[in-house]
């Protein structure tokens, strides 16, 4: 059962209660400074929305300027490639956001700009609700309430809500919620408050209530709940998978796959991989890199021997592989794990050479 502590009967969007008052006020003395507050332009409103979608601002900020200086517009990000896109988007994981950002770009262009109503804006690759309400409220003073897990964080402390956080119960009840508290006119300065409140004050741990301007109504801490709040679905199990890369150097050469969709990672390249299988016979010298590297991933742990081939003479490959200049490898977006690998290559082959990773 909800406790609306600090709300009266009579509060309304257009005369904001207590809680959205002392809100907007902590925002007025402590908002984080990020460019594209500084903005209505929807389409820098866009970029950031997408990029912080599950990343932090700390992460995602330098991708947002690295984006938004190589495409200054959304039309300059439509003419791009999708491996242009993704290679800017390497180690933000959850490449699908990275697509669906180029085939967004490439709706709005064909549109004639952004639309400026909720039922458009959700309508663009990559946007649900709560981003098409944060580019609708920021962009186009549109009056919707954003609800992240930030705000399903504050609200469910403050007002003592423990419908589990996740089902289509809570998005209901925490959106009507976080729609009754927005004032008039003040939908981008509330969203913005509540997210910043969410991620500095109200966080999931260590949450910094004797600070907090709303301790004194908050339900969670009057009853000593705030570890407990929001509640949270069972989370399901990881599965673990087991992958060998081999990155092979051959006369200045390596070889490339694209992955295909269905699985992890879906258009982005990696060396020659064997899962859940042992090392083939290959000519010339294999070198471990890595052993044993772990990679979490929702719902899945990955688990992976990272390893260079040197040879002379080029091996024959399952389909799908590619041979490309060492030097052009940069070009090409690959995952996190194949970055790791990529990163722990001898810069110079060794076949003739001392080195001090092992062989096999």
């Amino acid at each position: 059962m909800c406790n609306f502590a600090g709300m009266k009967s009579n509060d309304s969007p257009s005369a904001p209660n207590p809680f959205s008052t002392a809100l907007l006020h902590w925002y007025g003395m402590y908002r984080r400074p990020l460019p594209w507050r500084d903005t209505r332009d929807a389409y820098a409103i866009w970029l950031s929305e997408i990029i912080l979608q599950q990343t932090r601002v700390e992460q995602g900020q330098p991708y947002w300027e690295r984006f938004m200086s190589r495409w200054p517009t959304v039309e300059q990000l439509a003419s791009a490639t999708e491996d242009e896109v993704l290679r800017e988007w390497q180690g933000l994981g959850y490449y699908s956001r990275g697509r669906n950002l180029l085939a967004a770009a490439r709706q709005v262009v064909e549109l004639g700009g952004f639309p400026q109503a909720m039922e458009g804006l959700r309508a663009l690759r990559g946007v649900g609700d709560y981003t098409a309400a944060a580019i609708g409220s920021m962009a186009f003073g549109l009056h919707e309430a954003v609800v992240d897990g930030n705000v399903y964080r504050l609200l469910a402390r403050y007002f003592g809500i423990d419908t589990p956080v996740g089902t289509a119960r809570a998005k209901h009840e925490f959106t009507a919620l976080a729609q009754a508290l927005l004032p008039r006119g003040q939908a981008a300065e509330w969203n913005q408050a509540a997210m910043d409140f969410g991620a500095t004050m109200c966080t999931p741990r260590n949450a910094r209530c004797i600070e907090c301007p709303l301790a004194e109504t908050c339900a969670a801490f009057r009853q000593g709940r705030v570890g407990e709040l929001p509640v949270k679905q069972r989370k399901q199990k990881a599965t673990e998978r087991h992958l060998i890369y081999i990155y092979i150097r051959c006369k200045g050469q390596t070889a490339l796959h694209r992955r295909g969709p269905g699985d992890i990672w879906q258009g982005l390249w990696e060396p020659l991989l064997i899962e859940d299988g042992g090392l083939p016979q290959l000519d010339g010298r294999l070198m471990l890199l890595r052993q044993g590297v772990r990679h979490v991933l929702t719902h899945r742990v990955l688990l992976a021997d990272l390893y260079l081939l040197e040879t002379e003479r080029c091996p024959a490959l399952p389909p799908g592989y590619v041979w490309i200049a060492e030097q052009d490898i940069d070009r090409y977006g690959v995952p996190r794990l194949v970055e790791l690998l990529l990163e722990a290559l001898p810069k110079f082959p060794t076949l003739d050479a001392k080195s001090s990773a092992s062989y096999v």
